[in-house]
């Protein structure tokens, strides 16, 4: 068998290669651009073992490997790191060590969605990101119907408004940048309008994704993204692995009996952080339990606290709902598990 560790970068990769029945050892830098690394992989006898760390722009590499028929592994990075007590850094080092880990079997191997799962998610986090770029516009427009007097909020945006807003007398510079901002406004409505139906289509084919959204203030978005980026919910013991999965929990720095809590990890998906958020709001005005846990602790916290408790509040409901294959009206039924999340400790 052959065990690859690779220490990959944007324009090359160091690995070093252990043949298990011959005991062959190889450490050698392959370059991306001029195809040597696809060579090479293409060229092994047999199917290795590829080792990595977690780390962004790797889709080529993933794909490369699963159509040669090598698998790959991914670890944490921050695990990785913290097993190697050898102050030298470098990339023939940092190979080798992924190596070893994979022989004792020591790696610390991190979940991956499927490739079909995968591109999914892409389209997720690109009508997140046409979104986004949705309100920067409207902002602009917000703008310049503020600086001209025309004050309507969120009325801008009707019929009446958006005339009102085309008859505002403007001179060539401030008329161009209306006009524009339009223009993309109205694009950006129809790619996004197109990925909602995508985003639909995906959620029907998915129990999973159905069953969350029974429970008041979960959308298409969220659900799908729950299905997409949590994966088996087997992964999770309990909810406090999920919620510091989801990095809703404080950061903690305790010692000798004294405890010592800081803002929010934020580690995880920032993406699935931030619909939760946006839901566990939606959430609280429908959920009468939510509704009495976000005032009360709005008027002991403040808002932006009590937001981020009902996202932490919202993520332990799905997953019960998950780990139970129940839906919400099965949820408020059993009162055992609905009781319970009155006395979770949010902050």
């Amino acid at each position: 068998m052959i065990i690859i560790g690779c220490d990959l970068h944007t324009r090359s990769q160091q690995i070093a290669m252990l043949d298990t029945e011959t005991g062959e050892f190889e450490e050698r830098r392959l370059e991306h651009e001029d195809g040597e690394a696809q060579r090479f992989y293409a060229g092994l006898k047999e199917p290795a073992l590829v080792g990595m760390e977690s780390r962004g722009y790797t889709r080529w590499f993933a794909d490369r490997l699963a159509e040669l028929g090598h698998e790959l592994v991914v670890g944490e990075a921050g695990k990785i790191r913290a097993m190697e007590t050898r102050k030298q850094k470098h990339d023939r080092r940092d190979a080798e060590h992924i190596l070893n880990l994979l022989l004792r079997g020591d790696f610390p191997k991190i979940w991956l969605p499927s490739a079909e799962e995968r591109d999914v998610r892409v389209l997720l986090e690109h009508r997140h990101q046409l979104v986004e770029l949705r309100t920067r516009a409207q902002n602009g427009l917000q703008a310049i119907a503020l600086s001209y007097g025309l004050r309507r909020r969120r009325r801008l945006w009707s019929e009446r408004g958006q005339e009102e807003l085309k008859e505002l007398p403007l001179r060539e510079g401030m008329g161009r940048r209306r006009a524009d901002l339009l223009r993309l406004v109205r694009q950006l409505n129809i790619g996004i309008q197109e990925l909602d139906g995508r985003i639909e289509q995906e959620v029907a084919q998915r129990e999973e994704a159905q069953r969350r959204m029974t429970h008041p203030g979960v959308g298409p978005q969220t659900a799908l993204a729950t299905v997409l980026v949590l994966g088996p919910v087997e992964r999770f013991p309990d909810d406090r692995h999920l919620t510091s999965y989801l990095g809703l929990i404080p950061q903690e720095d305790s010692s000798a009996g004294r405890q010592r809590f800081g803002h929010l990890t934020k580690q995880g998906n920032r993406l699935l952080r931030w619909l939760l958020v946006e839901a566990a709001q939606t959430a609280s005005r429908s959920d009468p339990r939510l509704r009495r846990a976000y005032r009360r602790l709005a008027f002991r916290k403040g808002r932006a606290i009590a937001k981020v408790a009902m996202a932490r509040k919202l993520a332990i409901r799905l997953y019960i709902m998950l780990r139970d294959k129940i839906d919400y009206t099965e949820f408020c039924r059993r009162g055992s598990h609905a009781g319970m999340l009155e006395d979770v400790a949010l902050v």
